[in-house]
């Protein structure tokens, strides 16, 4: 049992995963000190207050809401910039991976004459024996 887990865990999906948890967490805390840190000081003093945490009907909390959902639009616009960053890395490694692929795949000068002879030394049998 212990083997399979270890097995399961060095997979290349779990490594990742976990890889990208660590870095998905502190990426959360930068994003959070930019939230926390940059804009809603400046848009604080653009509007006057600082958060709209404070803002409420009776026992309602419309601001800490409002809060949440200008938070979560920062955070998620800055994940879509780190991933489509990550991916567009991607492409590129995968294109690069293909052309080294297709450029092994070529045959050498030496290769295609010894090619041409093999297939010259074939038709001259199957003439010969016809």
């Amino acid at each position: 049992m212990w083997r399979e887990f270890r097995e399961f865990a060095m997979k290349g999906n779990v490594m990742d995963l976990a890889i990208g948890v660590l870095i998905g967490t502190a990426f959360n805390k930068i994003v959070t000190s930019l939230v926390n840190d940059i804009i809603m000081p400046i848009f604080g003093y653009v509007v006057g207050k600082e958060t709209f945490a404070h803002l409420t009907i009776g026992n309602i909390k419309y601001g800490a809401f409002i809060q949440t959902i200008v938070d979560f639009l920062i955070i998620g616009f800055s994940l879509f910039i780190v991933i489509k960053a990550y991916n567009k890395l991607k492409k590129l490694r995968e294109k690069e991976a293909q052309e080294e692929a297709s450029d092994d795949n070529e045959l050498t000068q030496e290769e295609k004459l010894l090619t041409e002879i093999r297939d010259l030394l074939k038709e001259q049998r199957s003439n010969s024996t016809n």
